[in-house]
C-alpha cells in the first residue's frame, strides 16, 4: 500500500492553478483542476522545463521552454517537441490536506 504524504492545503492551490512542492527529493507539481487534484513530474523530459510554470489549460500542461504539451492526468506527451511521458502520481485529499503517494 502506497503512503501518502502530505504537499499542500486545498485551498493553497486555485481552480485552474498549480503549485510546485518538493517529494522527498523530487520537485513536483499540483494542480487543481476544478476540485479534483493531479500531481506530476515538475521537470520536462525534453529539456528540463519547470512544468509547474507553464500554462495549464484543462488537463494539459504546456512546457515554458518549447512548448511542450503533456496530459497531466495521464503523462502522455499531447503535443512535440517532448517524445517521453511524464510520471505522475496518486493523489488523495483529506479534508483539507493534499496528500500525494510516494513512488
Amino acid at each position: 500500500m502506497a503512503e501518502f504524504v502530505r504537499v499542500a492545503s486545498a485551498s493553497e492551490i486555485p481552480p485552474g492553478e498549480m503549485l510546485v512542492v518538493e517529494l522527498g527529493d523530487e520537485e513536483i507539481a499540483v494542480a487543481n483542476l476544478d476540485g479534483s487534484f493531479v500531481a506530476f513530474q515538475n521537470d520536462c523530459p525534453h529539456r528540463g522545463g519547470p512544468l509547474g510554470e507553464g500554462i495549464l489549460t484543462g488537463e494539459v500542461v504546456e512546457c515554458p521552454f518549447h512548448a511542450g504539451q503533456f496530459n497531466i492526468r495521464t503523462g502522455e506527451v499531447v503535443a512535440a517537441p517532448p517524445e517521453e511521458a511524464i510520471k505522475t502520481y496518486s493523489v488523495e485529499v483529506d479534508g483539507d490536506d493534499v496528500k500525494v503517494a510516494l513512488a
